[in-house]
């Protein structure tokens, strides 16, 4: 008998990775590509399916030995339709993504928000086996958040939540894309550091990252900005530092909240720079958490880099089918 096959895809917002595992969640082939969400919802969907179909044809494997497709997605979503409502990053409304991957494969499909799909990912295989109730904070070009509580995801009656994102932390501020002035989002994310950290190249505090990346925003990334402060702008480690106290200060709101044993930090400024990332967000941290609850969770770095969104939806349509076969019996 041929082996079964899963696809766990994570739908980024620049680009986008498609991983096929086999039934002991080894990964078997993988395609990356870019997004290019810019080209509307129909080109995107498409694009997804092409690259699911690269996947298989790099490992040999028919469509019909796939058994299940998690997609890890980022913005607002319907799951029990299986739609997104709305991704602003990608410019995405209204993308029936759920039925296009199921009449196209035919086979179970799951959406997960993509945060939620690595807080899984980590809970399932990676730096938060078998725990009770675990946390993720993901900065990256915004900042997302998921919970694993009891060996599910926490979510609300048809939609993703935790968007940590619109926490606020100051009451008047800078903006994000959307949400309140003085959200997480605007103060701590990847693109909220590079716009500060272009700030400082234009005042001359920054010449290390004045040669790899200038004032270009575009251009200032999590590795380009661990390397500007392993060559010496201390400018820039403060920014970093900075954003980072005030995920760890969400941290501690989240803790006061949902009492998890596991936090996990993950994204691109994590994995770039952990040695001054982690610090900082547990000095953040300190700052909010009650007293009571200081001492009872442990802040960890995720484990699984870019493949925890695939390997979390992966496992995540498996345990939703499992579940289902088992409410129908």
């Amino acid at each position: 008998m041929s082996e079964n096959y899963r696809i766990g895809f994570d739908l980024g917002g620049t680009k986008m990775l498609s991983i096929l595992y086999n039934e002991d969640f080894e990964p078997i082939a993988r395609e990356r590509r870019k997004t290019r969400g810019h080209e509307g919802v129909e080109f995107g969907l498409n694009r997804i399916c092409e690259t699911i179909d690269r996947t298989l044809d790099k490992a040999d494997v028919a469509p019909d030995q796939v058994i299940g497709i998690g997609v890890g997605c980022p913005g607002t979503l319907n799951l029990d339709a299986g739609v997104i409502m709305d991704a602003p990053n990608l410019g995405w409304k209204n993308a029936r993504i759920g039925k296009i991957l199921r009449d196209r494969f035919e086979c179970d499909v799951s959406i997960a928000n993509d945060v939620d799909a690595g807080v899984y990912g980590e809970y399932r295989f990676g730096a938060a086996k078998g725990a009770r109730c675990v946390v993720g904070v993901f900065p990256g070009t915004g900042v997302g958040g998921g919970c694993v509580y009891e060996g599910r995801i926490l979510r609300g009656k048809r939609s993703s939540c935790m968007e940590v994102g619109y926490m606020p932390l100051m009451g008047s501020g800078p903006r994000a894309g959307s949400g309140p002035p003085g959200s997480l989002e605007a103060l701590a994310s990847r693109l909220a550091i590079s716009g500060e950290a272009a700030k400082a190249v234009y005042r001359g505090q920054a010449p290390n990252l004045m040669q790899s990346a200038g004032t270009n925003i575009a251009d200032i990334r999590s590795g380009v900005l661990a390397r500007a402060i392993a060559d010496g702008d201390e400018s820039i480690k403060l920014i970093v530092e900075e954003a980072a106290d005030y995920v760890g200060q969400a941290v501690g709101t989240l803790v006061n909240l949902l009492a998890p044993e596991i936090v996990i930090l993950g994204g691109g400024l994590v994995e770039a720079m952990p040695d001054i990332y982690l610090p900082a967000v547990k000095k953040g941290a300190r700052k909010t958490v009650l007293p009571e609850l200081a001492s009872e969770f442990e802040t960890r770095v995720a484990e699984l880099g870019d493949d925890s969104t695939t390997m979390g939806v992966a496992g995540w349509v498996e345990e939703e089918s499992s579940r289902a076969r088992i409410a129908a019996e």
